[in-house]
């Protein structure tokens, strides 16, 4: 398949989508507003909302019918971006070739527009929740799995065990344990929420969840290793900044070498638990082995 010219279409796709869920602000809210769209469509490559599109391809499903739930992912991931950023957190300046939110307006409208984003995010799978009529409990158990994997289970969580974990030496079962909660968290309920609304069967939804964790430990693993090999121009921020901040990484852990074969590694793994399934899940093939060539 052409994975390119796959991607694109469904970053379109999505942003379509996003602009419909996040239009331009009127009134009193007209800058916060600002904010979430600065930060929103400043550029991303859309990869969780491509997940869940792609997963409910894998299951026989249409694609269309994952859009809400591919803007929700999209609109968390962006408050969770925003957050990071602060000075509070890493403190950074450029986010995707462009000054990050709090820099582009302030530190109060950019925590303002995280939350925003957040609960944006599950207001539009609610204003969605009419199109699902007689699937009401699939949406209810979408709408379980993705609170789940950003909050204090999920995303959240793996940012606190990843602060704590600055400048202490850790094991690699406690760097997994943050980059499964962090990082894989959210990447595994894209696939996972994708097969659901695709109406996958159990045991298609628990084999997509299975490709999502190995494909969330790769990409993190891979993203360590931009921060050392890649360059700003590519990566659209500073690169090095692991290091500086002594965070706790795959590279630092095991060597720039161990580190790139764990993560092939894990994208067979994941490649493997997709064998049941036909050519719909050959976009997952893709996304999975362009981990391994990735530039950005």
């Amino acid at each position: 398949m052409d994975l390119k010219a796959y991607l694109g279409e469904r970053r379109d796709l999505v942003n379509r989508a996003l602009e419909s869920y996040l239009p331009k602000g009127r009134g009193p809210a007209v800058r916060v507003t600002e904010a979430m769209r600065y930060s929103l469509f400043a550029g991303g490559k859309r990869l969780r909302p491509i997940l869940c599109l792609a997963g409910a391809e894998a299951v026989g499903g249409d694609p269309g019918e994952a859009l809400p739930v591919a803007g929700a992912l999209e609109m968390i991931h962006t408050y969770s971006l925003i957050h990071d950023d602060l000075p509070a957190m890493d403190d950074d300046d450029l986010r995707r070739g462009k000054p990050t939110c709090h820099k582009q307006f302030d530190e109060a409208t950019a925590i303002l527009a995280g939350d925003g984003l957040l609960t944006a995010a599950f207001h539009t799978l609610a204003v969605a929740a009419p199109r699902y009529e007689g699937r009401e409990n699939g949406l209810l158990e979408v709408i379980q799995v993705l609170g789940a994997a950003a909050g204090y289970q999920g995303m959240v969580g793996g940012q606190m065990l990843d602060l704590l974990a600055e400048g202490r030496k850790i094991t690699f079962q406690e760097l997994e344990t943050i980059h499964r909660l962090k990082t894989g968290a959210l990447l595994t309920a894209a696939v996972r929420t994708g097969a659901l609304m695709g109406g996958g069967s159990r045991e298609e939804v628990t084999r997509l969840t299975g490709y999502g964790e190995k494909f969330g430990l790769a990409f993190q693993i891979t993203d360590d290793l931009l921060d050392v090999e890649g360059s700003a121009a590519e990566m659209g921020k500073a690169t090095g900044m692991d290091e500086k901040r002594h965070k706790a990484t795959y590279p630092a852990l095991l060597g720039l070498e161990k580190a790139r074969e764990w993560a092939r590694s894990l994208v067979e793994e994941a490649v493997a638990s997709l064998e049941p399934f036909g050519s719909g899940a050959e976009p997952l093939r893709e996304i999975a082995r362009y981990l391994l060539v990735r530039r950005a």
